[in-house]
């Protein structure tokens, strides 16, 4: 019994090292793969005709859109599409990172719903919230930004002025 629970021990902590080990090796793969893509891309516009030339852009593209996947797996945190309640449980685990701090805006609390116009004071530059990714908000796409307006945190579109989504309570 105490060498079943002694290997299971080893076998989970170095699972995680093999893990990582493997998406450092597939990255160095895809890197060299974009090298050699480039070299023959460039024998092809040495050498070729039109179509080498198309087919060798096409390859090296593929390369690099592999590179970005791969790259994206170990790294994505930050381009991951966050769900609406994601954020919940993030929170709970890191609440330092929502603490509610000594935050105030010039103006007073409001409570905003989504479809309502506001004014662009509400969703100026030092309220815009730069790294949603962080929080597990769900991305703004377009002109939305989301920004922080006392504990709660709203999608605003920027171009129009109008609230896209609220989150109340966000910050504790």
């Amino acid at each position: 019994m105490r060498t079943l629970i002694t290997t299971a021990l080893l076998a989970a902590v170095t699972l995680p090292t093999a893990a990582s080990a493997q998406s450092r090796a597939e990255l160095r793969r895809d890197r060299q793969d974009i090298r050699q893509e480039q070299r023959d891309l460039a024998r092809a516009r040495r050498w070729g005709d039109r179509d080498d030339i198309r087919d060798q852009r096409g390859d090296l593209r593929e390369a690099r859109r592999e590179y970005r996947e791969d790259l994206r797996g170990r790294y994505g945190d930050r381009d991951r599409d966050w769900g609406r309640g994601d954020w919940s449980a993030w929170r709970q685990q890191n609440r330092s990172l929502y603490a509610r701090g000594n935050w105030r805006a010039p103006f007073g609390y409001q409570r905003f719903r989504p479809g309502a116009r506001i004014g662009a004071n509400y969703y100026g530059s030092r309220y815009v919230i730069n790294d949603p990714w962080r929080y597990h908000l769900p991305p703004a796409r377009g002109y939305a930004r989301w920004v922080r307006h006392y504990n709660d945190v709203v999608l605003v579109d920027q171009r129009r002025g109008m609230v896209v989504d609220v989150i109340r309570n966000f910050y504790w």
